[in-house]
């Protein structure tokens, strides 16, 4: 699941990766300083979409939905993985 605190990681990776400072990011997103970085630094608890969708497209960047991988493994598989690890064991 995509977190408010993995998003603000992404957006700081991808402004440094531009050479972008924090007050240059966001004067060309339109919010402030102190969102930002509370955003950076995983220090805020919630945040508008409008704000994040502006911060993104400043750094070219969007969000997408797509459905979630809710495959769980059946006990065969479970079964296969353990007996694939056991044959990787060489101390025995």
């Amino acid at each position: 699941m995509l977190t408010l605190s993995s998003i603000g990681e992404q957006i700081a990776a991808r402004r440094k990766a531009l050479g972008l400072s924090q007050a240059m990011l966001a004067k060309k997103a339109s919010v402030g300083h102190s969102t930002l970085d509370a955003l950076e630094n995983s220090r805020i608890g919630e945040l508008g979409f409008s704000k994040i969708s502006k911060i993104l497209s400043a750094l070219g960047m969007e969000l997408k939905l797509q459905d979630t991988a809710s495959h769980r493994p059946t006990l065969d598989e479970l079964m296969n993985e353990e007996r694939d690890d056991q044959s990787l064991d060489r101390r025995g």
